[in-house]
């Protein structure tokens, strides 16, 4: 059986889901970003136990196939940005069609009718976060970085950021206070 968790989003986020279903003695077969397969067929009490659990550590779980599509997509687009970089040289529409088997027009819909964004603008959102994450970090040229996410030049992931952020690469790097959002909250 899956169970599919709300705002499971790193692996942290698995150890600590890892650590809720073993004090439940909840066996697990496998576990992905928002998703973990137990061996059996979990009790409507054991469900209830295991959502008030998750729910007090900021996570969910999700019954409806709504939400555990949305939920899917963006725990793709987080793996791919911020956890898979090669991947970021595919087509993010192909890789999602592959990984749900299902329509991308249809897929894009729903997800821009549930989250008020289209897929395109949460796959920027995520890599204009990583883009600051490296910015901080200083190891990178703005070069380097454009290159590792897949931007087609410095110009335009630089075009792109300001859009976004409202502000230059380099003005961010200046800034004293780097604001940054969380994962789940883009």
């Amino acid at each position: 059986m899956k169970v599919y968790i709300k705002n499971m989003v790193c692996s942290r986020c698995e150890m600590v889901v890892s650590t809720v279903f073993e004090k439940m003695e909840i066996p697990i077969l496998s576990m992905q970003l928002g998703e973990v397969e137990v061996s059996k067929i979990l009790e409507e009490t054991e469900k209830q136990l295991l959502s008030e659990n998750l729910r007090s550590l900021g996570f969910e779980l999700l019954d409806d196939k709504i939400s555990k599509t949305i939920e899917r997509i963006k725990n793709l687009i987080i793996d791919v940005v911020h956890y898979q970089n090669e991947k970021l040289k595919i087509n993010l529409s192909s890789y999602i069609v592959e990984d749900l088997k299902q329509d991308y027009s249809a897929l894009s819909n729903l997800f821009s009718e549930t989250e008020g964004i289209t897929i395109e603008h949460y796959f920027i959102a995520q890599k204009i976060e990583k883009v600051k994450e490296l910015l901080i970090y200083n190891e990178l040229s703005l070069s380097e970085i454009a290159f590792q996410l897949n931007y087609s030049s410095v110009a335009h992931l630089s075009n792109q950021f300001k859009k976004t952020t409202g502000i230059t690469p380099t003005q961010f790097k200046q800034l004293k206070d780097k604001k940054r959002k969380q994962i789940d909250e883009l």
